[in-house]
């Protein structure tokens, strides 16, 4: 066979060997050719007397990681010229066939007649597992990098390989719900416990035991297509049944709050598929599949959270022109909790770190504190004692600055003030050799006026964490108007290297995350201010698709936070830049009641030892007025706390501070949440339109004030019918 993407071997035992091992990627991925010629191997195998049956492996690090979610964006680009050319019955004719062509070829493997093996290293996600799934036996090496998993809920779709059918029919229905609508990645042990790998092998092993299964005469038959076959648990409509599906709908709208049309088609997928046979229950889940490869919200997050995140993640923003950079040694100033997790991070990439605070005492905690952390991933058996050991190892806790020689870069990370950020700054300046690039990790500072405490303006830039910095994907690095292309360089090479996703933005106060998420939080006060129940403040937060409700991530950052980074405002930019609503507000919390979050145990929550925090029952009598919950408009709560963080997003393109929409939507998902079926703040924009969306800011601005008033750049673009991808220049920067 003349293959591209596999190789073919035929030992003298009969067992064929399947490699995939696509050439020029560092991993396999599933594509059109991909399909094509696995059909083929699978005829092949099928028709050749000869061949008792198929191993199939990797010649990569990883197994695969799935579809090319680029040739899925490429079907629903078919369809729309269909249904141009041919009109919509047959192109939703030509797009089903399209859609289930995987699954087809899957089940072909599968009732081949002959046995197929899966010989599982490293990764092994979505498209992939379910092709190893249809195998009628999985060996997965036992590894740390080993990982099974259907993650497709995760960009807006669904196992549409057959993958929704064969999970729950492996095991409890329950069970198969919970992991389709995680989408997790799960460990060698964890998979063979739920009975998704047959068997768990040292790493050299893994394909003789894959040929073993066949050479001992396993059979090429799958358990559902066995005679007598039942499902793990029982009949959908059965006692045991009807305990499964009510709750497992009642956790459907926990989880989601209908946002997500994905983790609905699981659901119908599911409890359709257990009343039929494989093949018509297949045909079920490729209908829904097909129906939500088309959805808008499959579309927004296959754009932003694979695509655009893709890119950012390969470094789209980085100046070509600025050869790769070797940072090596990394100073950290600052040793509490932010400081101490970018030491953590960093020294987990492998990278020597110099942890400094104002004395050994606070610079040993610090370090303690990155113990805390790596020692929590040995317990749940994510890391081992020589990797705890070798990161602890690259970290060294001191008060001396002079420890600072030789390092590749700095980031500062005290207290947002700003004279003690430039006295570090000015001692660390003194300490480096002129190549050394200095970031700061200010929240709210324009870094161009920090700069100036620096020698070399060109060589400093902003690097923001989110906390916690051991979780948080997002890394904002911000331009201060002397930054040079050398610092951006090396602070994108540096959050590349420390495995997390940088977004770029030019100086502004806030930058481009804390802009939005002030807004969040500030809108919940307000409707705290109007009378609004505080339990229904938060809950229709996360009905909108926010994770958090305001209230309680108000409480995180620190409420008295708030009040001086307000207060700040108030000082820097007059009195008209604030709302003295919100202003009294915080003040009666922090100043008269000492209320200042998590930290101290008492802010808009209550936070009792050793028992669930619950909303401050207080906060009822700071209300003048307390509105009926029946007659609160649930819908326009949603649009208000959607509504005025895409604003402010809009105002920062319009502003400058965002230069590309791409950085905007996958910023505001990973950085702060915002409802990631949206795709993002733009995308919100966008998918609605520009026109629909300012005569919402319009209502909401008749109604509740000025802080609704769309910018200028929606305006035009309501009237002119743009939108934020159109105008994206080809080399956004």
């Amino acid at each position: 066979m003349n293959l591209t993407n596999f190789r073919f071997e035929t030992g003298a035992d009969g067992i064929a060997v399947l490699t995939w091992d696509m050439p020029g990627r560092s991993m396999n991925v599933i594509t059109p050719q991909v399909i094509e010629e696995l059909e083929r191997v699978v005829d092949h195998v099928g028709a050749d007397a000869a061949i008792k049956g198929c191993v199939i492996a990797s010649g990569k690090a990883a197994f695969s990681g799935g579809a090319d979610l680029s040739m899925l964006q490429g079907a629903s680009a078919d369809y729309e010229k269909a249904l141009r050319e041919k009109g919509e019955e047959e192109a939703a004719r030509l797009f089903f066939e399209a859609s289930r062509r995987l699954s087809l070829v899957y089940r072909k493997l599968e009732t081949c007649g002959k046995p197929f093996a899966a010989a599982i290293n490293g990764l092994c996600l979505g498209g992939a597992f379910e092709l190893a799934l249809a195998c009628h036996y999985r060996v997965i090496a036992d590894d740390d990098k080993a990982r099974v998993g259907l993650p497709e809920i995760k960009v807006g779709l669904f196992p549409g390989a057959g993958g929704s059918q064969r999970v729950a029919r492996l095991m409890q229905t329950g069970d198969a719900l919970q992991m389709l609508f995680k989408g997790e990645q799960i460990r060698p042990k964890a998979a063979k416990t739920m009975n998704l790998i047959h068997e768990v092998a040292p790493p050299a092993d893994v394909l003789d035991r894959a040929k073993a299964f066949i050479a001992g005469g396993g059979k090429g038959v799958a358990p559902w297509d066995e005679k007598g076959f039942k499902a793990p648990s029982g009949k959908v409509f059965s006692p045991q049944g009807m305990m499964v599906w009510p709750a497992a709908n009642a956790i459907y709208r926990r989880e989601t709050y209908d946002n997500y049309p994905a983790a609905k088609a699981i659901l119908h997928s599911v409890y359709e598929g257990l009343q039929l046979p494989m093949d018509l229950a297949l045909k079920v889940e490729s209908r829904w599949f097909a129906k939500i490869l088309r959805s808008p919200e499959a579309a927004a997050m296959i754009r932003s959270l694979f695509i655009s995140m893709g890119e950012l993640n390969k470094g789209a923003r980085r100046p070509t022109e600025i050869a790769p950079t070797s940072i090596k040694k990394v100073g950290v100033l600052g040793a509490g909790f932010m400081g101490a997790g970018i030491a953590y991070v960093s020294a987990g990439a492998g990278l020597e770190v110099i942890l400094i605070d104002k004395d050994q005492a606070a610079a040993d905690k610090g370090k303690a504190y990155c113990d805390q952390l790596i020692s929590s991933q040995v317990l749940k058996g994510r890391a081992k004692g020589a990797d705890k050991e070798a990161l602890l190892g690259r970290i060294a806790a001191t008060d001396d600055y002079s420890a600072l020689q030789g390092c590749d870069l700095v980031i500062e990370a005290v207290f947002e003030d700003r004279a003690i950020k430039a006295e570090v700054i000015g001692k660390a300046g003194a300490a480096l050799g002129p190549k050394a690039i200095f970031a700061s990790n200010t929240s709210t500072l324009p870094i161009t006026s920090l700069a100036e405490n620096y020698p070399d303006p060109e060589k400093f830039i902003g690097v923001h964490f989110f906390s916690p910095v051991e979780k948080m994907l997002l890394v904002e690095i911000i331009l201060g108007k002397k930054t040079g292309d050398a610092a951006l360089a090396a602070a994108i090479d540096y959050v590349r290297a420390i495995k997390k996703t940088p977004i770029v933005v030019n100086d502004s106060r806030g930058f481009f995350a804390n802009r939005c998420v002030t807004n969040y939080i500030r809108e919940a006060q307000l409707m705290l201010i109007e009378g609004v129940p505080a339990a229904m403040i938060e809950n229709v937060a996360r009905m909108a698709g926010m994770p958090v409700g305001p209230l309680a991530l108000n409480d995180e950052v620190a409420i008295d936070l708030a009040y001086k980074i307000l207060e700040a405002t108030k000082k820097d930019l007059g009195a008209d830049a604030i709302d003295p609503a919100q202003e009294r507000l915080l003040k009666t919390m922090v100043v008269d009641l000492g209320r200042l979050g998590r930290k101290n145990g008492k802010g808009f929550y209550d936070y009792p030892e050793k028992r669930q925090k619950s909303l401050w029952p207080g906060l009822a009598q700071l209300q003048e007025t307390q509105l009926d919950p029946g007659e609160i408009d649930i819908g326009e709560l949603k649009q208000r706390f959607l509504a005025i963080q895409a604003l402010e997003a809009a105002r920062a393109v319009e502003e400058g501070v965002v230069t590309d929409p791409r950085e905007a939507d996958v910023g505001s998902i990973i950085g702060f949440g915002f409802a990631p079926f949206t795709g993002g703040v733009l995308s919100y924009i966008d998918g609605m339109g520009a026109a629909a969306f300012v005569a919402i800011c319009d209502r909401l601005r008749g109604k509740f004030g000025p802080r609704f008033a769309p910018p200028a750049i929606l305006v035009d673009m309501a009237k002119q019918g743009g939108s934020f991808y159109a105008t994206r220049p080809a080399n956004a920067a």
